[in-house]
């Protein structure tokens, strides 16, 4: 049905508001420079050409009952003919369940409908080229708008509804309109998810075949119900999910997510007061709704509040406790378990997204065949997902792949999806690529050592050090000191899902925040060098207090001295206690890709004075670096305003200079997967 008259009101001025920036989301059109019957034309001639069905009607405020009496809000987009006649034969449905309010969703669908205004914005978008000014990031970002990323991970797409499908959005307890508290992720929030799929599933206009759909924690949530899944649920497309969030964005490697997490719990906490403005004057609202806001107003504040503000580790309450044991319900609820994925999952992830330390870990563990499981990775933080994608020599976009995704597993069309890929990622340096797996064949982990000679390659850094695959010659030590260089930064951009990426000086060119940094640098390569998979950072670190916080980057320095940043990883030293069984290991026997348990009774003491060796786990990721380019680490004492320490932790540094000991007896090395040595 549509809006309820005295909404109205409020969603055409929010909807004016929203409409032109959320319709440069919906754009279409054929997959430029493609064969004509190529798989991705064929996918995109299907997706945006006429539907089935030209309209959508909307069914808003539908109750599901949870199985403890607590009341979840669902809209339910349903099919219609050019009269509205809404379709009677039931139809595959696509859940999202969302902390984001499905009112915002609504808004986002309705300006979507807009007649005329789609075309108009999406041309818009299509011409703005940015590329060789110092903002070509803002570009970037808005790239995003014509790949698919309202469609996928914020609203609704009208399209995919058309071409058969029924959408159910609901929120999530203790959000939006939902009654209850927000139990973040937790075992009764992932009970909900199942018991609205099957709710779903047993509606009169839902013929029991469920995909469900949506980024970031709705994505996070598909991953979830996909774990032994219900037998409804037959496939997932979820975008920029994340798996194992205290690695991820919580605090990796130690460090509190200071601007990501308070820019989110704000974001969420702030829209699950919004209240139901039709049911305050019709006499229906629900005041359980309202006790239930009332009795838990700020939702994870506490934790964040206790996890920076806690100044030592004795007597801590009881959230700080949770979050550092790892047996707790809170680390339980925020651990994903892709090994028991059980239906076929297409992931979309990003190299600087917050959550990309999973995406190629999530492809990895899900034991599912190629084709049942797919992985696109772009160039992308967290607000800008799909960007890139649909022109000549990339992928599709993300509504695109989606509608394709579904028409396979749904409704049994060999649509010929389950051919693509499997890992497609477009490689930082270059261009897309097609892998059978990742990473890719062919590469090899090799040690590239720290030496504190020169390279000649910068003036701007704290030192100018030097990599090269022969150990260090004598011993040196350096010292750095925690800054705030790091403002400036690609770690910057990440931590604030890309919110401050569209200053090129900082996230595209690492010299600002080098300038306070240790930076190693190879000799200029004189072949095309691969780099792909996870990466160890081995420091030989020594400490004037009882711990410390290290970020170290790995970067591509072109010739012309810009240096770009590929990958990232940071750790406290006190948490440097390494989990073997979760942990790899190339065939020397050096680490690849650390696993600290980041728990209190993982703890090691840090002795002032003494060397004491860490492995930092950086992302994983994949990139080419042409000849004439440089390979370059940086280290830093911090990464400010990315993430700190836990307040006991940053405590005990006393934000104290550290030391990198540079030791032919005990090297500091990259454990690095290329496909050809670094000389």
């Amino acid at each position: 049905m549509a809006v309820r008259g005295s909404e109205r009101g409020l969603v055409r001025m929010l909807v004016t508001i929203l409409a032109l920036i959320v319709v440069l989301g919906c754009g279409g059109g054929p997959a430029a420079g493609q064969p004509a019957d190529a798989p991705a034309a064929r996918w995109t001639a299907l997706h945006d050409g006429p539907g089935a069905y030209p309209e959508v009607r909307v069914e808003r405020g539908v109750e599901i009952t949870m199985s403890d009496g607590v009341v979840l809000k669902a809209d339910v987009y349903r099919p219609a003919d050019a009269a509205g006649v809404i379709e009677q034969k039931p139809l595959p449905t696509i859940v999202s369940l969302t902390p984001y309010s499905k009112l915002m969703t609504g808004l986002i669908e309705q300006a979507a409908a807009i007649p005329g205004l789609q075309a108009t914005a999406v041309d818009i978008v299509r011409r703005l080229n940015l590329s060789a000014t110092p903002i070509s990031g803002f570009g970037d970002l808005m790239q995003a708008l014509d790949g698919g990323m309202i469609q996928t991970m914020l609203g609704v797409d009208r399209k995919l509804i058309g071409g058969g499908y029924t959408v159910v959005v609901a929120d999530v307890r203790g959000t939006g309109l939902s009654q209850g508290k927000w139990n973040t992720l937790g075992a009764r929030e992932q009970l909900d998810t199942r018991e609205v799929i099957e709710w779903a599933a047993q509606q009169p206009w839902s013929n029991g075949r469920i995909g469900m759909s949506g980024g970031s924690y709705s994505g996070i949530n598909q991953l979830r119900a996909a774990e032994d899944a219900p037998a409804a649920l037959q496939a997932i497309f979820p975008v920029e999910p994340g798996s194992d969030l205290m690695r991820d964005v919580v605090a990796p490697g130690g460090g509190v997510g200071t601007t990501f997490l308070p820019m989110w719990l704000n974001s969420v906490n702030q829209l699950k007061f919004v209240p139901d403005v039709a049911s305050m004057a019709d006499g229906t609202f629900d005041w359980t709704w309202f006790r239930d806001r009332l009795a838990d107003p700020t939702t994870n504040f506490d934790l964040l509040a206790q996890a920076l503000l806690t100044p030592s580790l004795s007597n801590m309450p009881p959230a700080l406790d949770g979050a550092l044991d790892d047996t707790s319900a809170f680390r339980e609820a925020i651990m994903g378990h892709p090994e028991k994925v059980t239906v076929p999952t297409f992931v979309y992830g990003g190299w600087h997204d917050i959550f990309a330390n999973s995406a190629t870990k999530l492809y990895e563990q899900i034991p599912l065949p190629a084709g049942h499981k797919q992985l696109v990775v772009g160039d992308t933080y967290h607000a800008n997902p799909g960007a890139g994608t649909g022109v000549p020599g990339a992928p599709p976009r993300l509504d695109v792949l989606q509608r394709a995704w579904f028409d396979k597993w749904l409704k049994d069309i060999d649509s010929g999806v389950d051919d693509f890929g499997p890992v497609t990622v477009k490689q930082q340096g270059g261009s897309w690529i097609t892998l059978p797996e990742f990473p890719m064949p062919g590469v090899t982990h090799r040690r590239v050592y720290l030496s504190a000679a020169p390279s000649g390659s910068t003036e701007d850094s704290l030192h100018d050090g030097s990599l090269s695959a022969a150990g260090p010659a004598g011993s040196e030590n350096l010292t750095v000191a925690p800054g705030l260089s790091n403002m400036c930064s690609r770690d910057a951009a990440q931590g604030s899902a890309g919110m401050a990426a569209a200053l090129d000086t900082c996230a595209k060119d690492s010299r600002i925040a080098e300038r306070n940094a240790l930076t190693f640098t190879s000799a200029p390569l004189t072949e095309q060098t691969v780099i792909s998979g996870p990466i160890n950072v081995r420091l030989n670190t020594v400490h004037d207090s009882t711990d410390g916080f290290w970020n170290v980057t790995v970067n591509d320095v072109a010739p012309d001295g810009t240096s770009t940043v590929l990958t990232t990883g940071q750790l406290t030293t006190s948490m440097r206690a390494i989990d073997e069984r979760r942990s790899a290991r190339s065939v020397n026997g050096d680490l690849t890709a650390p696993f600290n348990p980041l728990t209190l009774d993982h703890l090691l003491p840090v002795v002032p004075g003494t060397p004491t060796a860490i492995d930092v786990a950086i992302i994983p990721t994949q990139a080419v670096l042409a000849p004439g380019h440089r390979l370059r680490i940086d280290v830093f004492a911090g990464n400010a305003p990315k993430a700190l320490p836990f307040r006991p932790m940053l405590n005990a540094t006393g934000l104290e200079p550290q030391h990198l000991r540079l030791d032919p007896a005990d090297p500091s090395f990259v454990n690095l997967p290329t496909d050809r040595p670094i000389p």
